[in-house]
């Protein structure tokens, strides 16, 4: 009762009615992985532009196999709109101008650091002013000076006592977009020198194509335990351009799996029909349902090479297909068909028959065509545990994707049952809040089935939870659905009538 009932009159008591709305996670959030010549190397960031990667990682990189920002463009040109960036650069090479370093600048007894490791601070300077009626009290810009000495960004009244409110490394270092790693020399900190410095000495370090192992090394510690991977909340696409080394890929599909994402992987650049089916059977293990293979290459124009035309790894622009399929018709429709055009394509590096795409498809390799009228189109849906001769249930792209989302999704929303006693009133609770979540999605037309008992069941009761997984604090709750998969395969039947033959 919310008071004591003390004297006669009307009470009025709120009730909670149990419902915990469970919402669907996100689709296609998708991570970039890559070598890069700006941004930072211990965290990545989230962009929701090609203009964002322009500005935090420096955009598109005139190298033969800088695939990162092709992919990142080719990703938002076809319907992408969430992206995470990981950026891969070199730190602990034995020779000193093959490792990525930040360009510095110092003001007598205050030193600081470019916001990122890369040559591009070289464009940049960075002015210490001290107050005319305070010298206890300074300002710092940054400064472009090819750009008429524009101030990007001011730091007013800073401070150079540590007690101070506006001590200048608290409140500078984490928040300015160009300088960091703001430190005095001595202690107690000494007043900075009023100056003008450029910011020198960065260096981009040696460029790091997808498959050497300078690239795979970190590439595999970003991916592991604890991380970079690790400290992002959530994606669900996984995007290294460029990449078709076999290990690191199957390193890729078991991280894959351990954070319910999907991985897009290229095919070697060079590759014919015949040549395909060898990597596939390399990267095909146990943890090869989050993961599909996608052939041949794209070939578009270059702004960095007179809008030559040249080929690109195909994994930006699927996902950018699976990205903009899910919004338009829901992550249960396969990322493939004559709606599911490459925009920004010019063709393909292997312009493929019919017979050729017989030759790949059932063995779990999707294949780009170009087809009459609807032009560069992604023609297979299959993961690579899509083989004919597997029999796999997680056969399709769509299937196994659906299956990533409700887990993800259901993981996210009953984190309210943790401690809840565990007895019936609780079992009724979660029915109905994932049973609610189950229709809405079969509402959609997420499912199989005319009804909903045809489509999917929520069974959490005293069957699947006994005494002993009560007495060891075990709640378990069954979820079933009938996935809805693709019209891989249309038959027509034509047959002749006769006509009325006289009998």
């Amino acid at each position: 009762m919310p008071v004591a009932l003390l004297h006669p009159g009307v009470y009025i008591e709120e009730v909670p009615s149990g419902v915990r709305t469970i919402t669907g996670v996100a689709t296609s959030i998708t991570l970039f992985v890559g070598w890069a010549r700006r941004g930072p190397i211990d965290r990545a960031l989230r962009i929701t532009s090609f203009a964002d990667f322009e500005r935090l990682y420096g955009g598109l990189h005139n190298e033969d196999e800088a695939y990162l920002g092709y992919g990142v463009r080719a990703f938002y040109q076809n319907g992408g709109s969430d992206a995470y960036v990981l950026r891969i650069a070199q730190t602990e090479a034995e020779e000193d101008e093959d490792n990525a370093t930040a360009a510095t600048a110092s003001f007598g007894d205050l030193s600081m650091s470019a916001s990122s490791p890369g040559a591009w601070a070289d464009d940049f300077s960075v002015r210490v002013t001290i107050r005319a009626d305070d010298n206890t009290r300074f300002t710092i810009d940054v400064i472009q000076p090819s750009a008429n000495n524009a101030v990007l960004e001011t730091f007013a009244n800073l401070a150079f006592d540590p007690l101070d409110p506006r001590f200048a490394p608290n409140v500078v270092n984490g928040r300015s977009a160009f300088i960091n790693g703001l430190a005095f020399a001595s202690d107690p900190p000494a007043s900075p020198t009023a100056d003008t410095q450029p910011l020198a000495g960065g260096g981009d370090g040696a460029f790091l194509a997808p498959n050497v192992a300078e690239f795979t090394a970190p590439l595999a510690a970003a991916f592991a335990t604890g991380g970079i991977a690790d400290r992002i909340d959530l994606f669900n696409i996984i995007c290294v351009p460029g990449l078709t080394d076999p290990t690191a890929i199957a390193d890729l599909q078991t991280r894959a799996r351990e954070r319910r994402a999907f991985l897009v992987a290229d095919s070697d650049p060079d590759a014919i029909v015949g040549d395909v089916i060898p990597l596939d059977n390399a990267i095909t293990g146990a943890d090869a349902r989050n993961s599909a293979l996608f052939f041949p290459w794209v070939r578009a124009a270059d702004p960095l090479r007179a809008n030559a035309v040249r080929a690109f790894p195909p994994s930006g622009y699927v996902a950018g297909v699976m990205a903009r399929t899910d919004a338009t018709r829901g992550v249960w429709k396969a990322p493939a068909g004559t709606e599911a055009s490459l925009n920004g394509a010019l063709g393909l590096t292997i312009t493929m028959s019919d017979a050729e795409n017989g030759q790949l498809n059932p063995r779990g390799v999707n294949c780009l065509r170009t087809m009459p009228v609807f032009g560069n189109i992604v023609w297979g849906s299959r993961t690579l545990h899509g083989d004919d001769e597997r029999g796999s249930e997680w056969k399709y792209v769509p299937v196994r994707r659906m299956a990533l989302f409700l887990e993800e999704s259901l993981f996210r929303g009953t984190q309210w049952v943790v401690f809840e006693p565990n007895d019936e009133p609780l079992w009724a609770q979660i029915r109905l809040n994932v049973g609610a979540f189950m229709q809405g999605l079969f509402r959609q037309g997420a499912f199989q089935g005319a009804t909903p008992k045809q489509a999917y069941f929520v069974k959490c009761d005293r069957e699947t939870t006994t005494q002993a997984d009560i007495n060891l604090g075990i709640v378990n709750i069954h979820v079933g659905f009938a996935p809805l998969k693709p019209a891989e395969f249309v038959v027509l039947r034509i047959q002749q009538i006769a006509g009325d033959l006289a009998a």
